[in-house]
C-alpha cells in the first residue's frame, strides 16, 4: 500500500528561535537558509518520543546498530558496499566533520580547492584553519554548470595546494556530479597529490534521472586520498539535532581524523542525534521518497513560473537539493555595473517585497548576479513567495 505523508500541513515556526524564521521581520517570507518547513518523518518522530520518555541523558556510547544502520543505507540505497564500523567516525555535522578533515589533513597555509559558487561555511572553515581558498570557478553556459577540469588541474598543481573541499551535489548551483565527472576530478587530484574532503550532505535529495554517486565508490586508488562526509540531517530535516558520520577508508587517515575531532571538541555526538540516525535509515525510506516526489513537484512549479510571469530570470536545471539558484542578471539595471547588484536585488526583495533569498555573493564571487531560492515549503507558501518575487522584480 502506498504511504501518504502531509507535506501541506505544516506548524508556524515563528517564535520558536528558528534563524530561518525568526531572524527577520514577521512579515517576512523566509526562503532562504537550507532548512525544510515539513516535520520529520513520523517515524523518527517515533524514535525521538521513545528516547524522551527514558529520561535520562547522560554520554552515550554508540551501539553497533548505529553503524549497521549507516552501512545498510548506502549500500542498498546507493550502491557503496564494504562500509564497516571502523571507517566511521561520527561527528556533530558535516561543518565540524569537514572542518576536521581541513585541520587533519593540511599545514597552515596551505591552499584548499574550492569550485565556486559553493557552499559559503566552505569560506571560514579553510580561513579557521589558517588555510587559503583556491577559487576554481565552476563553467557556465546556455545554463548549464560544469566543472572547469583545466582550471582545476592548474589549481592542482600549485605547489601549495594540497586538498579540494569538493560538494557532492553540489549547492548552491544543484548540479549531481557524474560519475564520469568524479573519475575526472578524481583522476587529477591522484595525479597532483591532491587530498579530496567531499561534503555529500545532500546526497538523498536528487530530482527524477540524476543519481548520487558516493565518492568511495570510486577506485581504490582515489578513495584512498579521501574523506567523505555524509549525514541524515539535511535529507530528513533534522539539522537541529546535529549528527554526522566521517568515512575514512585508509587506517591513518581515520586516526588521523580523530585526533582532528578531538581537538575540535565535536567527538561527541547528541544522543537524540543517535536515535534520528538508526529511525532515518531504517524506517525513513517510504518518506524520504515522497518527499523528493514533491520537492520535484515544487521545482517545477517555480520552472513553470518563471517562464510564464518572468522570462527574464532563468535558473540551470535542478538536479540535486532542494535549492534554486535563480539567475537574475537581467533584472539589473541598463548600464549599472553587475558588483553589488546580487546584494541591491537581495536588500530590495526584503525590504519591499517581504521575501527573504540568500544573495549570490555569499557563496564566492562567481554567484554575483544570483540568488538562492529554497522550495522545501508547502506548495502554497511557494506560490506566494513567486508573488513576492516577482513584485520585486517588478519594482526593483
Amino acid at each position: 500500500m502506498e504511504n501518504h505523508y502531509d507535506f501541506e500541513s505544516v506548524p508556524s515556526r515563528l517564535g520558536t528561535e528558528s534563524v530561518k524564521w525568526d531572524e527577520f521581520e514577521p512579515d517576512a517570507l523566509p526562503m532562504w537558509v537550507a532548512d525544510m518547513d515539513f516535520p520529520a518523518a513520523p517515524e523518527i518522530m517515533d524514535a525521538l518520543r521513545a528516547r524522551l520518555e527514558h529520561g535520562v541523558f547522560g554520554y552515550e556510547l554508540i551501539p553497533d546498530d548505529y553503524f549497521e544502520a549507516v552501512s545498510s543505507w548506502f549500500s542498498s540505497r546507493h550502491g557503496w558496499d564494504g562500509i564497516v564500523k571502523e571507517n566511521i567516525i561520527p561527528t556533530t555535522g558535516v561543518i565540524a566533520a569537514y572542518s576536521a578533515a581541513i585541520k587533519a589533513m593540511t599545514q597552515p597555509g596551505d591552499g584548499v580547492i574550492v569550485m565556486t559558487p559553493c557552499y559559503n561555511a566552505f569560506f571560514p572553515a579553510i580561513r579557521n584553519n589558517r588555510c587559503e581558498a583556491v577559487h576554481c570557478p565552476l563553467h557556465y553556459e546556455n545554463g548549464l554548470y560544469s566543472i572547469d577540469f583545466e582550471a582545476l588541474e592548474k589549481a592542482a598543481m600549485e605547489n601549495r595546494t594540497t586538498a579540494l573541499l569538493l560538494c557532492n551535489p553540489h549547492n548552491p548551483v544543484g548540479r549531481v556530479w557524474t560519475s564520469e565527472e568524479l573519475l575526472r576530478v578524481g583522476e587529477i587530484c591522484l595525479q597532483h597529490g591532491v587530498f579530496v574532503i567531499s561534503d555529500e550532505i545532500h546526497c538523498e535529495l536528487t530530482s527524477p534521472g540524476h543519481d548520487y554517486t558516493p565518492w568511495a565508490t570510486l577506485p581504490e586508488e582515489m578513495v584512498k586520498g579521501s574523506v567523505s562526509c555524509i549525514s541524515p540531517t539535511k535529507a530528513f530535516n533534522i539539522a537541529g539535532i546535529q549528527i554526522a558520520n566521517i568515512y575514512a577508508r585508509e587506517k591513518e587517515i581515520a586516526r588521523k581524523m580523530n585526533r582532528a575531532i578531538n581537538d575540535n571538541e565535536c567527538c561527541d555526538v547528541n544522543v537524540f542525534g543517535v536515535a534520528a540516525l538508526k529511525a532515518a535509515y531504517t524506517k525513513g525510506a517510504p518518506w524520504l521518497d515522497s518527499l523528493r516526489a514533491y520537492l520535484y513537484e515544487n521545482y517545477l512549479t517555480v520552472v513553470n513560473f518563471l517562464q510564464r510571469e518572468l522570462p527574464q530570470i532563468s535558473c540551470p536545471p535542478l538536479e540535486g537539493t532542494y535549492l534554486m539558484w535563480l539567475d537574475c542578471r537581467a533584472a539589473n539595471h541598463p548600464g549599472e555595473p553587475l558588483e553589488g547588484f546580487s546584494e541591491r536585488l537581495q536588500l530590495h526583495l526584503r525590504h519591499n517585497a517581504k521575501l527573504i533569498l540568500s544573495t549570490g555573493t555569499i557563496y564566492g564571487p562567481a554567484g554575483e548576479g544570483f540568488e538562492r531560492l529554497n522550495i522545501a515549503c508547502p506548495r502554497e507558501r511557494l506560490l506566494e513567495g513567486l508573488k513576492r518575487f516577482k513584485n520585486g522584480i517588478k519594482t526593483f
